[in-house]
C-alpha cells in the first residue's frame, strides 16, 4: 500500500482470526491487498503466540497482549475479525484506546453471546442481501429484538462452553476438540482435519476456555454497538451454528448503516472455505472506508484555502491540505 506522495500509507489493515487458528488464516487475504500494511497477529495462545499458559481471560488482557503489533499501526487502522477474533475486533472498536483510529470494521461471525440477552433492538426492518446485492428476504421488527429463542441460544453457547472446559481440565482434550468442532459445524458438514491440523488444535487447546471465559464475561454489547461510527460490515454464512448467525442479524440492526453479507452455502470458516467470495467484499468496504475519508477531507479544502488566502504571506506560503496521508490500494489482477 501507498500512499499518493508515494511514501508508505498511513492506515493499516489488521486482521484478528478465530480460535484454533492463526494469522495464516488470512493469507489470501494478504496477497489480495498487495501491501505491506497488513498484520494478522496470533492471539495468545495459537500460533507463535502459543507458549506458555499465562493467557488473558478478558478481551482487554488479549488486546493488552496485541499491543506490540497494533503500536506498528501508527495511523488508522482498517480492522478485521472472524469468530474470536471478531470478538476482540469489537472491543477494539468500541472500548479501548485504539477505538479512535479504527477507520472500518469488518465482523464476520463475531462471538457476542451478551447480545442475545442484554437488550432489545429498535430498528424496524433489516434487509439481509448475498454478495451480489440481491436481497433474500426481510427480516420484520421483532426478529431483532430479544426473544425467548435468544434466551436459549444463550444457554447452548454457554453449555458448550461448560463442556469443552470441563473436559479440558478433566484431561480429555481429544474430546474437547471434537465437541468444539462438531458445535461450530453448524448445519453443514463435518470438516476434515488432517492428522497435523488436528494434532496442532490437540496442543492448542489448552486456551479454549480463556476465550470461552472471555467472550461470556462482556456485557454492554447492545450499547456499545449502537454506539459504532466507523463503517462496518457484517458477514455470515448460512451454514454457521444459528447462534452466530443471530447475532450478525442483531448487529446489523444495531449498528447504524452497517452492511450485511450472507453467503448462504457458507459455514462458520466462510472467510478460508469462501475467501474467493468474502475478500473480495473486505477490499470494497476498505476501498469505500477510504473513499469516504478522502471526501470528507475534500469537502473542507474550500475553507482551509479561505483561510490561507486570509493569512499573512508567510502563513500563504504553507502546503494546503490535510497532513493525513491517503491510502490506495493495488487491486488485483481479478479486479481490473
Amino acid at each position: 500500500m501507498t500512499g499518493l506522495d508515494g511514501t508508505h500509507a498511513a492506515a493499516s489493515v489488521v486482521a484478528l482470526h478465530c480460535s484454533l487458528g492463526s494469522g495464516r488464516q488470512w493469507t489470501k487475504l494478504a496477497a489480495a491487498l498487495g501491501g505491506d500494511r497488513f498484520m494478522a497477529p496470533d492471539i495468545s495462545g495459537y500460533g507463535v503466540a502459543a507458549c506458555g499458559r499465562d493467557w488473558p481471560r478478558t478481551l482487554d488482557g488479549e488486546i493488552a497482549r496485541l499491543e506490540p503489533w497494533l503500536a506498528k499501526a501508527d495511523g488508522p487502522i482498517h480492522l478485521i475479525g472472524h469468530s474470536y477474533g471478531g470478538t476482540i475486533a469489537f472491543r477494539l472498536a468500541t472500548a479501548s484506546p485504539y477505538a479512535q483510529h479504527v477507520r472500518s470494521l469488518t465482523l464476520i461471525e463475531p462471538v457476542l453471546p451478551a447480545l442475545l440477552r442484554d437488550g432489545s433492538s429498535r430498528k424496524s426492518v433489516l434487509f439481509e442481501h448475498d454478495l451480489v446485492g440481491k436481497p433474500l428476504h426481510t427480516f420484520p421488527d421483532h426478529a431483532v429484538r430479544d426473544t425467548p429463542a435468544d434466551a436459549r441460544l444463550y444457554d447452548r453457547f454457554a453449555r458448550i462452553a461448560q463442556i469443552v472446559s470441563r473436559d479440558i481440565v478433566d484431561g480429555a482434550v481429544m474430546e474437547a476438540v471434537e465437541a468444539f468442532t462438531a458445535f461450530w459445524a453448524g448445519s453443514g458438514p463435518r470438516e476434515q482435519f488432517s492428522p497435523s491440523g488436528r494434532l496442532r488444535m490437540i496442543e492448542q487447546a489448552d486456551k479454549l476456555p480463556c476465550d470461552f471465559a472471555a467472550a461470556l464475561d462482556l456485557d454492554g454489547v447492545t450499547e456499545a454497538a449502537r454506539g459504532l461510527k466507523v463503517p462496518t460490515l457484517l458477514m455470515s454464512g448460512g451454514l454457521s451454528p444459528y447462534v452466530t448467525q443471530r447475532i450478525v442479524a442483531k448487529l446489523a440492526a444495531l449498528i447504524d448503516g452497517a452492511e450485511l453479507r450472507h453467503l448462504p452455502g457458507a459455514g462458520h470458516m466462510l472467510p478460508v472455505t469462501h475467501a474467493d467470495r468474502v475478500n473480495p467484499e473486505i477490499l470494497r468496504h476498505i476501498w469505500r472506508a477510504e473513499d469516504l475519508t478522502n471526501l470528507e477531507l475534500a469537502n473542507l479544502e474550500p475553507a482551509k484555502l479561505e483561510l490561507a488566502a486570509d493569512a499573512g504571506p508567510a502563513e500563504a506560503a504553507q502546503p494546503a491540505g490535510s497532513a493525513r496521508r491517503h491510502l490506495v490500494f493495488r487491486r488485483p489482477s481479478f479486479w481490473e
